[in-house]
């Protein structure tokens, strides 16, 4: 598989929805990005806070642009908080830098998208992405 298509997308939303629930997160919103920066699923549950969609959608496209998974994004932040800052203007896009952002990988390591969660704290978030990932037989990259 070379690209992430869009049923895939669709599977990786429900198994996280599936994950979160079974581990009785807050509702979460769930965004799901191609390689190359196109959404391709995307889903919030009731009960999600105004601006938890933008979050998540923020974690997923920050560690597209960026290369690496939103936990590394936010070790980043830490160390090089201006370089950190002047790239949140740069992608085009929105950057959350906080777990949550996980980078989709096929078998053989190449890059397919990133799933971005967010509702509840950043490590469940993660957590949630990290299964639905699996649940698909794809590979996650958090970053640990």
């Amino acid at each position: 598989m070379s690209e992430l298509k869009s049923r895939i997308a669709q599977r990786i939303v429900a198994a996280t929805l599936k994950a979160a629930r079974e581990a009785s997160l807050k509702p979460v919103a769930v965004a799901v990005y191609d390689a190359r920066g196109a959404l391709k699923a995307f889903q919030a549950e009731d009960g999600t806070s105004l601006k938890r969609g933008e979050i998540a959608m923020g974690k997923a496209y920050g560690a597209i642009a960026l290369g690496v998974p939103s936990r590394t994004v936010g070790a980043m932040a830490v160390e090089r908080p201006h370089f950190i800052a002047a790239a949140s203007h740069i992608v085009d896009g929105p950057l959350v830098p906080a777990p949550g952002g996980v980078l989709i990988r096929d078998k053989r390591g190449a890059l397919l998208g990133a799933v971005g969660v967010s509702g509840d704290l950043s490590d469940k978030d993660e957590a949630a992405a990290l299964a639905g990932i699996a649940a698909v037989g794809l590979a996650a990259d958090a970053g640990t």
